[in-house]
């Protein structure tokens, strides 16, 4: 696979250099910083709330190499979370005041302990288990063949990846093939039950913008995608979650190449949103990296920005004490509070 611009996301170096772009960059005596921007409301410093989601990032391999991916995720990536780490996530899950389990990588099914994992995790009690699949896991290999019929034995939660209802705008930014066998894949889990009407059994969708521009209205949204996957594939789902691309890793390096970072950048302040600020991601969720390292978000998680606390590790996890933060802020948080806010779970405001 073809490096990125700024090389890759776990390199150390080439980390603190997209944090000193977002930092500084061109915008050094221009753009308003965002700690800048809550303080007119507020609402700085950044405070989490009661702890909701354990997002856990089960490592960065991937069947996909998707050109908006914040976390640089591709088939040659080795970082992949062992099952040394994933006991102390189980450990911390059942004491954890969190009540949604969040799996995500990559591609968390191609982790070899990920059906053990959700085993497990499931036995400790969790109400909530979504897993984040990017749907061609699903047709990748016959292994997979029967992922769905394991979401369904767990009753997880299946959030995928979805950028468009159209062939040529879904394989533009994920790669030749992945519509059909997303559709495919969407196909097989409304076979089983999911996305289904009198079933419990949850299928969202996520839309990603292609290009360097904020995304439509999410409601909009969902009724174009619901009215175009019924019409020409007999497909259903629940909801569909708007996201806004923030320009750290892959995104930041089509920005920069194809010269929208600063347009990128304005249109992202001009659209800021302090009643978005409210309920941003970081305020009720904590990350976890696939080595166990924690942190505020998953996009601070890509920018190697641990939580403000003597608490980093989820080997020495004590939640009392991570919840007495404040959180890590930066110039990429604009993307999270542009316009009706964006989150894992869509619009926020």
């Amino acid at each position: 696979m073809k490096k990125s611009l700024l090389a890759r996301n776990n390199d150390l170096a080439n980390t603190q250099r997209q944090l000193e772009i977002l930092s500084n960059g061109i915008f050094k005596d221009e753009l308003p910083t965002f700690a800048n921007k809550i303080k007119e409301s507020n609402q700085f410093p950044l405070r989490p709330k009661k702890l909701e989601i354990l997002q856990i990032n089960l490592g960065y391999m991937c069947n996909q190499v998707c050109a908006h991916c914040h976390v640089d995720a591709g088939p040659d990536r080795k970082e992949i979370m062992t099952k040394e780490t994933m006991l102390q996530c189980l450990d911390v899950i059942k004491k954890t005041g969190a009540h949604t389990l969040d799996l995500t990588g990559g591609a968390p099914e191609m982790n070899p302990n990920f059906r053990w994992f959700v085993e497990e995790a499931a036995k400790a009690g969790i109400k909530d288990f979504i897993v984040r699949s990017n749907l061609t896991i699903i047709r990748a290999n016959k292994k997979y063949y029967d992922l769905p019929q394991f979401f369904k034995k767990h009753n997880v939660h299946v959030v995928s990846s979805m950028p468009h209802w159209t062939r040529g705008k879904t394989d533009k930014q994920r790669g030749n093939g992945v519509f059909d066998k997303s559709i495919k894949a969407l196909q097989m889990l409304n076979d089983v039950g999911y996305g289904v009407e009198g079933t419990q059994l949850k299928l969202d969708l996520v839309y990603n913008p292609s290009g360097a521009f904020l995304p439509g209205d999410q409601q909009a949204l969902e009724n174009d995608f619901k009215k175009a996957l019924k019409e020409d594939f007999n497909i259903t789902f629940n909801h569909l979650f708007a996201i806004t691309n923030l320009p750290i890793s892959r995104f930041l390096d089509y920005l920069i190449a194809s010269e929208n970072y600063e347009d990128y950048m304005y249109a992202l302040v001009e659209a800021y949103n302090p009643m978005a600020v409210e309920n941003v991601m970081c305020t009720n969720t904590i990350s976890v990296s696939w080595d166990g390292w924690l942190y505020d978000c998953d996009f601070n998680q890509m920018l190697n920005l641990k939580v403000n606390s003597k608490i980093k590790h989820i080997s020495e996890y004590q939640e009392e004490i991570l919840q007495d933060r404040n959180i890590i802020i930066n110039q990429h948080c604009y993307g999270c509070t542009a316009g009706a806010g964006s989150s894992c779970q869509g619009v926020v405001a």
